[in-house]
């Protein structure tokens, strides 16, 4: 499962990138934006896949990958916005994302 969330840390850096990077340079025609992105997403599937392949082969199941994948997701979005956006973290987000896992015990409550 180490291998799996791993990948899946490296794969929500360049999916974050991908997604949310532009809006830094909105100068950027929306266009070349778009092309920028899908480059940047290409790395991002190649790591996802073999991330999801491999959780999968280690017995997490598609619900538990998924759930993982959002808090990774949350983890690394959290680090980008704060460090490369320069945007607050609020109390409210501290709440929402401890609520959120809260869903991850119960996704992997037997």
């Amino acid at each position: 499962m180490l291998k799996a969330v791993c990948l899946l840390v490296l794969s929500n850096i360049f999916m974050t990138f991908a997604w949310y990077g532009n809006l830094k340079n909105t100068g950027l025609p929306l266009w070349k934006a778009i092309l920028v992105s899908w480059g940047i997403a290409f790395f991002e599937y190649c790591l996802m896949v073999p991330a999801n392949r491999s959780g999968f082969t280690d017995g997490l199941n598609g619900f538990q990958l998924k759930i993982t994948q959002e808090v990774i997701t949350l983890v690394v979005f959290t680090i980008f916005a704060v460090l490369y956006l320069k945007e607050p973290f609020r109390f409210n987000y501290l709440i929402s994302f401890l609520l959120i896992l809260g869903a991850v015990y119960f996704a992997f409550k037997k």
